[in-house]
């Protein structure tokens, strides 16, 4: 009897999918609410309103750009300095999205892509990419919409706090954003030596740039430091074709 109703529960979001993509949403947008909380207070802290920080968020999901973003502007760096950063730091996006597309339904249009496309994170691109079978536009619709949600609400609950609380708690509650970068690189580097490797190095880069070449903006500092670190990481640790086969039987 349990049986039977947990397959007519699955049954009956299986035939809602945007339903299913906001019920498979659910945690990555309370993730995205703790995250997006220390963004918003460190966008406030670099000059930013609650409505500058809030709307940053709802137009760009993506954390480490943001993060990159603010302190660009903060620094008062140039349009150009923004876009290679931007660049860089999203770059990865661009190829979650060719590897999704192999699992998206024929009734993805060119429009549904397109809109597809604004909500695509390491999140969303790994819960759409464990889905069993194609993937229609109503599914991805609710997982990013609940996801945005999270993000962007966030964000306005971070801001806003930044603007009532004393500088000395928000200072400290900034260190929310930082943790999540080290929760973020941390796993990866103590399974695989190569990303402990570019993220030693890429350090390294940032700590000698600091103080050597000081006058060096942030945002082509970052540039530098990640498009270096990585070149050296794929010198040092290139990827054999036997490793990739392996990664794409583990994926499917």
């Amino acid at each position: 009897m349990k049986e039977t109703k947990s397959t007519g529960s699955d049954r009956r979001t299986a035939k809602r999918p945007f339903l299913r993509g906001l019920v498979h949403g659910i945690p990555i947008g309370l993730g995205y609410l703790s995250v997006s909380f220390g963004f918003g207070i460190a966008a406030v802290r670099s000059g930013l309103s609650v409505t500058d920080a809030s709307v940053i968020s709802l137009t760009n999901l993506t954390s480490a750009g943001q993060a990159a973003g603010i302190n660009i502007i903060a620094a008062g760096g140039t349009l150009a300095e923004m876009a290679l950063v931007q660049f860089v730091i999203n770059l990865r996006y661009a190829l979650m999205a060719l590897s999704l597309s192999q699992k998206l339904d024929k009734s993805f249009t060119l429009p549904h892509r397109l809109l597809a496309a604004y909500g695509i994170t390491d999140e969303i691109f790994a819960v759409c990419s464990c889905q069993p079978g194609n993937i229609v536009p109503a599914y991805m619709y609710g997982v990013i919409a609940i996801s945005t949600l999270g993000w962007v609400l966030g964000t306005f609950l971070g801001a806003l706090m930044g603007e009532i609380l004393p500088r000395s708690v928000t200072a400290a509650l900034g260190l929310m954003l930082y943790g999540m970068f080290i929760a973020i690189i941390v796993p990866p580097s103590k399974k695989h030596k190569s990303v402990l490797a570019v993220v030693c190095t890429a350090a390294a880069f940032s700590v000698g740039f600091r103080y050597l070449i000081p006058n060096l903006s942030g945002g082509f500092s970052v540039i530098i430091c990640a498009a270096a670190a990585s070149v050296l990481g794929a010198l040092i640790f290139p990827k054999d074709d036997d490793d990739t086969a392996e990664n794409e039987e583990a994926a499917e």
